[in-house]
Order: C-alpha cells, then structure tokens, then sequence
C-alpha cells in the first residue's frame, strides 16, 4: 500500500484530510482522464491500485461518500476508449481485493460499487443507450464481477450487484417514465440470464432468477422467454438430488 502511494499519482493528496486538497486532486485527476493521451490496460490497473487504497485509507463517512461519489464522476467526461477500459479496470480490482476486505471497510466498497455502477448507467444514458456500446459494457460485467463460472468472483460481489441492479437503472429510467421504453432492457439483464443458465452454484441461479422476474423489467418491455435447456437441465438435476440425510 505505501509503495502503491508514492508511485501513483494523486494518491497522497486524495486521501489528505481537508477537502480542498481532496477537490483538486480530483480536479487533477479528471483532466489527466480526460485529455487525449492514450493509456494501456497496465497504466489504469495502476491507477486503481491506487484509487483503492485512497478508498481504504478514507475514514469518515461522508468523506467516504464524498470520495466515492468524485471517483465515479471521473467516467462522464472521458474519451470513450479510456472510459471502457477504466470502468474494467475498476471492475477487475474490485474483484481481485473483494476478499481481502474487511468486515469495518466493507461498507464504503459497497458504496463504491454502488456508485460506479451508477455511473456506467449514466454514461450509457448519456449516448443514448446506443447497443454497441451497451453491448460492450455488458461483456465488461459478464467477464468480471457477473462471470458465470470464475471462482474467483466472489459470490458476495455477485449478490451486491444483484440487489443494487434494477433500483440503479430505476434512479435513471423511472419506470413510468415513456422515455423508459427505449432502453435495451433486453441487453442489460444479459449477464443475470448468463448467470441463471450457467451458474454452477445454485445460490446465485435463485437470485438470478428472482430479480428476472421483477415486475419492472416488464414495464421497461423485457418479455421472459421460456427457460433454456441449460436452466430446466439444472433445475432437474437439483430435483433428482434430494441431498444427506
């Protein structure tokens, strides 16, 4: 952690006490995001290493909050490239330090996953909710912290994420807004029916499927198929298992 201070920018003066030095690096921070320059995966996996030990030095709720709340508005003003990998970068350190989280920190990671998911959402929103790019996000979660399969998701990162889903995309496309129908709904839900077909853990099959039957998705024009083979195949198998005594 001290070594990731000194060798990335704008750490020290993130987690400084009083909240004008706060502002500035942010400030600083956001012109460095958003300029031109072209960054690797590996200059952006730094920055998070970072980014996450400003997080897990923050010790007051609402600088906390604060601090959460600016690092998610980073992505609004990026080059779409750099935003894209950003937002994976962040979702790939997330899932590499879930564990190591301790139960007093978890609160504020919590918040953090909360508000870039928010953010995703209202970048998305920003450029209409065009497919492609949707599309791309969803490969992002699907491959990190939604993957399937990877036992190296924690299961915890994959419920938060379950809970806090819909009630984000609610905050930006209410669901008796008429604008809300042209959300890709169907795109966005794609990883939780990834994980309700694939899933090995039957935990995060149920909860998949709960949230796909939430009375919402119908309302921003989502129409549940029939199960798939791989869903009914799974759901047989648990039948046939009546498990110990």
């Amino acid at each position: 952690m001290e070594e990731t201070r000194r060798q990335t920018p704008f750490i020290k003066q993130l987690v400084a006490n009083d909240r004008q030095t706060r502002d500035q690096a942010v400030d600083s921070l956001r012109t460095y995001l958003s300029g031109k320059r072209t960054f690797t995966k590996l200059d952006l996996l730094k920055l998070w290493k970072g980014l996450f030990y400003c997080v897990w030095m923050s010790d007051r709720p609402r600088t906390q909050q604060r601090l959460t709340v600016d690092l998610a508005h980073l992505v609004d003003t990026m080059q779409e490239e750099t935003a894209f990998l950003f937002l994976e970068c962040f979702w790939e350190t997330i899932v590499r330090e879930w564990d190591g989280i301790d139960v007093l920190r978890m609160d504020k990671f919590l918040m953090l996953v909360r508000q870039y998911l928010a953010s995703s959402f209202r970048y998305l929103k920003a450029r209409e909710w065009e497919q492609g790019k949707v599309g791309r996000y969803m490969d992002i979660l699907k491959e990190g912290p939604l993957h399937a399969k990877n036992i190296k998701v924690p299961n915890g990162l994959r419920y938060h994420l379950i809970d806090i889903y819909l009630d984000e995309l609610e905050k930006l496309e209410p669901v008796d807004s008429e604008e809300s129908a042209d959300i890709p709904i169907d795109l966005l839900i794609q990883p939780y029916i990834q994980l309700v077909d694939k899933s090995p853990t039957k935990v995060v099959r149920t909860r998949s499927r709960d949230m796909l039957e939430d009375e919402r998705l119908e309302k921003w024009g989502y129409i549940k198929v029939n199960k798939s083979e791989d869903e009914a195949a799974h759901e047989e198998r648990e039948e046939e298992w009546a498990g110990f005594d």
